[in-house]
């Protein structure tokens, strides 16, 4: 379940820190009732980046195989990828 939060509440900076910290999702700010701000700690912002990057790579490679059809075989991939880089 969100978290939702006046924006009064933002003047106790050490509460909305520890909410923030508590749970690993989003504290979101209201004003006149309204959504207004969405706060988080630095570790759920890094985590939701991550997730977006690896999503956005998913999403690249399944265009890739739609646009070309073809599929690599993992084995042979990172064989070559170990010749490569490790000698």
């Amino acid at each position: 379940m969100p978290q939702i939060r006046p924006i009064t509440d933002l003047r106790n900076t050490t509460e909305i820190s520890e909410l923030c910290h508590a749970k690993p999702e989003p504290l979101f700010i209201t004003k006149n009732g309204y959504g207004d701000l969405v706060v988080m700690s630095i570790e759920t912002y890094e985590n939701m980046l991550e997730t977006t990057h690896i999503d956005t790579a998913i999403k690249d490679a399944e265009k890739e195989y739609a646009a070309e059809g073809v599929l690599l075989d993992a084995k042979e991939v990172l064989s070559c990828l170990r010749r490569k880089h490790f000698g």
